[in-house]
């Protein structure tokens, strides 16, 4: 999930160059723009019954690879699987979240609108999920903002269910807080409830929007996306060149998804050689993800929006659940480097990799 202004995406063929695999050939190219979105709506007799969110029915359910064993597999057949699976990346899919939302101005207040739809959300190519989105995406759209601005955010509910929105890391009125019965009432189908607040100083970084009413199931299946707060002052933290937010989930949208897609239908990231990149990791799901890069070690900054008082030098980042992360990557060695969740149930199986799986292209 890209800013506008920083990572190129890799093309079918710079893609069989970096990794040079036996003449790969076969890489899609990046997801299509949302308008490959089917939105539907739903009477709420009609809707998806919630899905388990424990780790077994995860594993059984919904990533199909992890939970298939070797078995009578050959080595063969097992090589053959693992390397279908990576020319398959970037697997082409329909939907893209994550793209900064655009707002209009009332007088000195920035107005956004979200809606809250059902759509049926391509994970993987050919690969449809039941999903609940904000705007039609997954995630949805990032709002960005800079402290000090004050911001009013109208909330369209499409869905067949009630819903709210919390703002996960926000110092916001206690009636802007999101939660059904204790600061506001349910937007139920059909109503619009309008989000009005300052953002303060001292709240810049990386934070959350997602539902708060049957949170379980409506986070689950993608009522989620993420809200940056820009420094008034960007001598306040560590400069970057480029910046790549992943927004880590787990459940019934593909299992184990980036971003709300699942290997090999995961972004990749590409930088040029000597370019800091900054990666900003959110989890919206209920299982912790140890995000480890190869190749290069990540200088953990911040943590949950805040800076570190002394930065830490990772190669794996433990991103806990309702967790924000910021690293920079100093991008010093060129090649493809494979970027994964190291619970390896949640990345690789004798299929080949799958779900929290992605490459770090870094190019001369």
């Amino acid at each position: 999930m890209e800013s506008t202004e920083s990572t190129q995406r890799v093309s079918r063929r710079g893609f069989a160059r970096s990794v040079g695999l036996l003449g790969v050939v076969a890489a899609a190219g990046a997801a299509l723009a949302p308008d490959g979105v089917r939105i539907e709506r739903q009477p709420a007799a009609e809707a998806a019954a919630p899905q388990s969110a424990t780790h077994e029915h995860d594993m059984t359910t919904t990533t199909a690879p992890a939970a298939q064993s070797s078995g009578e597999m050959t080595f063969e057949e097992m090589d053959r699987m693992h390397e279908e699976s990576i020319k398959a990346f970037p697997q082409k899919t329909a939907g893209l979240g994550g793209q900064r939302l655009a707002y209009t101005m009332e007088g000195d207040v920035k107005v956004f609108n979200l809606t809250c739809d059902n759509v049926q959300w391509e994970f993987q190519a050919g690969k449809f999920a039941d999903a609940f989105a904000y705007n039609g995406v997954l995630p949805g759209p990032e709002i960005r903002v800079t402290e000090g601005d004050t911001v009013r955010i109208n909330v369209t509910n499409n869905l067949p269910q009630s819903t709210s929105v919390h703002w996960h890391g926000l110092f916001v009125p206690n009636a802007m807080d999101g939660v059904p019965f204790i600061t506001q009432p349910l937007i139920k189908p059909g109503e619009t409830f309008t989000y009005e607040f300052p953002i303060r100083e001292g709240n810049a970084g990386t934070h959350m929007y997602h539902s708060h009413n049957n949170s379980t199931e409506q986070v689950g299946r993608g009522l989620l996306g993420t809200f940056i707060i820009e420094p008034k002052d960007p001598a306040s933290r560590p400069a970057y060149d480029v910046e790549y937010t992943m927004v880590l989930n787990d459940g019934p949208i593909g299992g184990f998804s980036i971003n709300g897609k699942s290997f090999p239908a995961t972004e990749p990231i590409k930088v040029k050689k000597g370019q800091k990149l900054l990666m900003r990791f959110a989890n919206e799901g209920q299982m912790i993800h140890p995000m480890h890069l190869h190749g290069m070690p990540m200088k953990l900054i911040a943590e949950d929006g805040y800076l570190l008082e002394q930065p830490k030098i990772r190669d794996t980042i433990l991103v806990d659940p309702g967790s924000r992360y910021e690293a920079i990557v100093d991008c010093t060695e060129v090649g493809a480097w494979a970027f994964h969740c190291h619970v390896l149930s949640h990345a690789e199986g004798p299929h080949g990799m799958f779900g929290m799986v992605t490459v770090l292209f870094v190019e001369e």
